[in-house]
């Protein structure tokens, strides 16, 4: 094995473990969101901003080695490329899931704030101008 596809090869395993423990971190980020676990939730954002930064870094790598257009033409590139674009198609799934079910959640807060802002007092049920519930607190005691 010569030190080009050797670095190269370096290169592609590195990417795979980033991308693995990536996919492996947005499974853990669900599971924290779904739990509303916010400190756990922030260690895993962290966790995920530092890895993404290596995987950009090592993309960068790559894409600056010398024989890369000579290593692109050889069939094991090619089975390497294939496991990557698989593992980051999986990312970009668990990411979108991650997204509806935070999305979800918001919504479901919402609307548990908006019953607890009636339930408050019906009287004092106002609306933001941008739509939004709120609770007038002015009520009948204010003297003016």
């Amino acid at each position: 094995m010569n030190t080009a596809k050797s670095a190269t090869l370096t290169c592609l395993n590195q990417q795979q473990a980033h991308l693995s423990a990536l996919l492996l971190l947005l499974e853990h980020e669900l599971k924290a969101v779904t739990e509303r676990d916010v400190p756990r939730l922030n260690n895993i954002i962290e966790q995920k901003n530092t890895l993404l930064l290596q995987i950009e870094q090592t993309d960068k790598a790559l894409s600056q080695s010398e024989d890369l257009a000579e290593q692109r033409k050889q069939s094991w590139f090619d089975e390497r490329i294939a496991v990557l674009d698989d593992l980051l198609a999986q990312c970009k799934q668990q990411t979108a899931v991650n997204q509806q079910v935070l999305e979800h959640s918001q919504l479901t807060l919402g609307r548990l704030k908006h019953e607890i802002l009636s339930a408050n007092g019906k009287t004092g049920l106002t609306y933001t101008n941008k739509g939004k519930p709120a609770v007038d607190s002015k009520g009948s005691g204010v003297k003016a």
